[in-house]
């Protein structure tokens, strides 16, 4: 018997929907995916806000913010960005049991990844939301000079300039964060969450 068969599950008395009941709200995950200077940090954190003001329990999984912490071991490598998306998949698993709205803000560049944090969170609990910024106008916005040093080559792996991007296939909403102004963005995935019942105001 291997040191894994040992493991059992615990079944807590304090379930998902007792938590949801409590929050008044249903628990989901909002994955933000886009290149890089896009905005989806800036959409996830103002979506948040929205939802916080409502009496919402929620959560920003931040792509710099987890590299400090939970995935600071972890290069940018293809594989160890699969990992990363991987850790985050389970830690974002944690946060729907206890009945939170979640909103991760990766790059998520490969389809194969983003698939595979669907597999893990589940695909009736995930809202994929791709921030449609076209690659000039991320690279005009720059505000942390990584495209610059990118094309300079001082940068290796980084996505859009030396590794790929691949659009998601089908998103469940794209949100054209290159021209729409922020609070349109934010009234979108608001009046979405409304229509899938996951909040009720």
């Amino acid at each position: 018997m291997t040191e894994k068969q040992h493991i059992i599950r615990h079944r807590a008395a304090v379930t998902k929907p007792r938590r949801e009941t409590l929050n008044g709200h249903m628990s989901a995950n909002l994955w933000f995916t886009g290149l890089s200077g896009s905005g989806k940090s800036t959409l996830a954190h103002a979506v948040e806000e929205r939802l916080h003001l409502m009496g919402c329990r929620t959560y920003v999984f931040d792509g710099d913010n987890v590299r400090h912490g939970l995935c600071r071991d972890l290069s940018f490598s293809l594989d160890d960005r699969r990992e990363n998306l991987r850790r985050i998949s389970e830690m974002v698993n944690l946060f729907l049991d206890a009945g939170v709205l979640s909103l991760t803000a990766f790059i998520s560049p490969l389809e194969s990844d983003r698939l595979i944090a669907k597999e893990i969170i589940g695909h009736e609990n995930i809202i994929e939301i791709f921030c449609n910024c076209p690659l000039e106008i991320c690279e005009q916005r720059d505000v942390k000079g990584l495209y610059k040093k990118a094309r300079a080559g001082e940068i290796k792996n980084y996505t859009g300039i030396s590794s790929p991007y691949e659009e998601p296939t089908n998103p469940d909403l794209v949100i054209d964060t290159g021209t729409k102004p922020l609070r349109e963005c934010v009234a979108i995935i608001l009046d979405d969450l409304r229509e899938r019942g996951i909040i009720l105001k």
